[in-house]
């Protein structure tokens, strides 16, 4: 017992003595002289001794703890100093220049939507969040795309349920807001679409559209044909070139495609623009009276126009990059050049 006390004493002196901090003299305080340690441990072993060897026992315990307590203090006061000497080594400038932190960089695609936001409001538009989970009605039949429609197998779908989905065009929220507004008015709903595409240089499965219409009373295509002149110019500068050519899409009558000229050849043709000198830009129209019909206004009363434009594919343009996945890319060497 006196050899395993002397011996518990000596080898709590070294480690205290070679303890480096004070988290290391906390952990040994509690080894040696906590509730559950080392000495407590042999003070219970006590009662189980002979009278005449107690007393003796006891005086060694005691003697024990005594120089673990005084060797705990005395190396914490050490560890202590050199602490505070080592701070006044290391004492730092508080009026030296910092490290300027790296800040973010806006995306392009996201100018390209803060510009068109700027320009739908000088038209007097208003700016509109819509949900991008819809049912079929609104994604798709109240835009006169009926089931087994042949224009749906141009918005291959994801599905959550037989009728929910993540909306395939911002296009879904025309009905949903004509049934509850009073002509005349002017929207615009930007937000992101989802489409079950391969990701390639020109489409991914997620991007940007940016959709307006408008509804009043005498509202024309020559409305429209002078508000899409506005905004395009005003997000790709008055240098670009636009022509219509008819197309076809099921919620508007008459409809029209709108591309600009290529800025990667100047309209003389190259790969880009597939040799036509000219990119697809958006896709307009005027709102079918179908679709009026399905918001509860009537179409012998009220006319309007949509379109909706893709701020990914202007941005394309305007910064003549020719993967719009780079767009999608966080890696700011990439787009701090833009």
């Amino acid at each position: 017992m006196r050899e395993q006390i002397l011996n518990t004493k000596n080898e709590a002196l070294s480690l205290i003595i070679n303890a480096k901090d004070k988290i290391e003299i906390d952990r040994l305080r509690i080894v040696f002289l906590g509730r559950k340690g080392r000495l407590a441990k042999l003070t219970s072993s006590i009662p189980q001794l002979p009278d005449n060897d107690k007393a003796q026992i006891g005086k060694l315990i005691n003697d024990a703890k005594k120089a673990i307590e005084d060797t705990l203090a005395s190396q914490g006061a050490k560890i202590k100093a050199t602490r505070r000497q080592d701070e006044k080594e290391e004492w730092l400038d508080v009026t030296a220049p910092g490290i300027r932190p790296e800040i973010g960089h806006l995306n392009p695609v996201t100018r390209i939507i803060w510009e068109l936001t700027e320009a739908f409001e000088k038209l007097g538009y208003q700016i509109v969040e819509t949900p991008e989970i819809v049912n079929d009605w609104y994604n798709f039949e109240s835009l006169n795309i009926p089931p087994h429609h042949p224009s749906r197998d141009l918005q291959d779908t994801f599905w959550i349920t037989e009728n929910l989905l993540p909306r395939t065009h911002t296009s879904s929220a025309q009905v949903m807001l004509m049934e509850k507004l009073k002509p005349p008015f002017k929207i615009a709903i930007p937000g992101w679409v989802y489409r079950c595409e391969r990701s390639d240089a020109t489409h991914e499965f997620y991007f940007t559209h940016y959709e307006g219409f408008a509804v009043g009373k005498n509202i024309s295509f020559a409305d429209l044909k002078g508000t899409l002149y506005f905004l395009l110019r005003s997000v790709l500068g008055n240098e670009i070139k636009l022509k219509f050519r008819a197309s076809y899409f099921p919620y508007v009558e008459p409809c029209a495609e709108i591309s600009g000229s290529c800025p990667h050849c100047q309209g003389k043709g190259c790969s880009a623009c597939g040799g036509s000198g000219w990119l697809e830009l958006l896709g307009s129209g005027m709102i079918h009276p179908q679709v009026l019909k399905n918001a509860k206004i009537n179409p012998e009363i009220y006319s309007g126009f949509a379109f909706c434009f893709g701020p990914h594919r202007l941005a394309m343009i305007k910064y003549k990059v020719n993967d719009m996945r780079i767009f999608n890319n966080a890696n700011l060497r990439i787009l701090q050049q833009f």
